[in-house]
């Protein structure tokens, strides 16, 4: 079996187990020892030979057609981020699937210049493996102190080997399960990129919550939506994000940051803006009256 056939035998047997027998009609039974569909359930369900589903999940049938692939997404129920990772696992095969570029990623001075003129909205840049390549003042403060190194610029390393994240992050069990899933669609599209594999094998042995999570074979797009943060000045900020797939860089995602008008978080927003716009010799210590 290939490192192709592993992560396609696995991506299927987490989603199978998550699908719940009396979802799709069938009693779940008192002899039921796994959580989920059988195998040959799924196989039914999906309308091809249990010995070839069998095959797939041992990895040893690689190149599904578009057809199979159709029918094991509707009857896991896959979502579109899901039924994308799954034509992804299969797609090398076919010779489709996008290589990792082998320059360092690098943000163009135009993006670093537009997130710099977004004045009260923080900014971060992020890579395919979870780096942060750029951002603007608002942005370092709001992610720990990017700027001034005060933590690792992975966000995936930041999150499961600095006990700081935690605090930086309220909802950090939520932040962790996101980072994760998003990291598992990035190692799915560039299969080889070294790095990254690299930097998924670091987390496996170091953190046992990566590797709870990452066994869960849960992958996703994040597009929108709210974060909590925690900086030490102003206290607890409750922000809305935006994130921008950057086509021209590949991998390369913008995220943008805003406040509620009239929120707690504005004033906080502001306050953090006006402690960041003097000169760091002119800047207040913390806890100084």
């Amino acid at each position: 079996m290939d490192d192709d056939g592993r992560k396609l035998g696995a991506f299927l047997r987490s989603r199978r187990a998550r699908v719940a027998p009396e979802s799709v009609g069938i009693a779940a039974g008192p002899r039921r020892r796994v959580p989920g569909l059988r195998r040959e359930e799924l196989a039914q369900l999906s309308g091809i030979s249990v010995d070839y589903y069998v095959r797939l999940e041992q990895g040893r049938a690689t190149q599904p057609s578009a057809e199979i692939l159709d029918a094991l997404a509707r009857a896991l129920g896959l979502d579109a981020t899901e039924r994308e990772h799954l034509r992804t696992l299969t797609a090398s095969r076919r010779g489709l699937r996008a290589s990792a570029p082998r320059r360092p990623e690098r943000v163009r001075p135009e993006l670093q210049r537009l997130i710099d003129e977004m004045h009260g909205l923080p900014a971060v840049i992020t890579g395919r493996r979870q780096d942060v390549l750029a951002w603007n003042a608002l942005g370092s403060e709001l992610y720990g102190g990017l700027g001034e190194g005060r933590r690792d610029r992975n966000n995936a390393r930041y999150l499961f080997l600095d006990e700081g994240s935690r605090e930086t992050f309220p909802d950090w069990d939520q932040r962790a399960r996101e980072t994760v899933a998003v990291l598992r669609l990035a190692a799915g599209r560039y299969a080889d990129d070294e790095r990254l594999r690299t930097l998924v094998g670091e987390l496996s042995v170091r953190s046992e919550d990566f590797r709870t999570l990452w066994a869960a074979g849960d992958v996703l797009v994040c597009g929108s939506g709210t974060k909590r943060f925690h900086h030490p000045l102003v206290g607890e900020l409750n922000l809305r994000y935006e994130t921008l797939q950057l086509p021209v860089s590949a991998g390369q995602e913008l995220h943008v940051f805003s406040s509620e008008q009239g929120s707690e978080s504005e004033a906080a927003l502001r306050l953090l803006g006006g402690w960041l716009a003097p000169s760091r010799e002119e800047r207040p210590r913390k806890g100084a009256s």
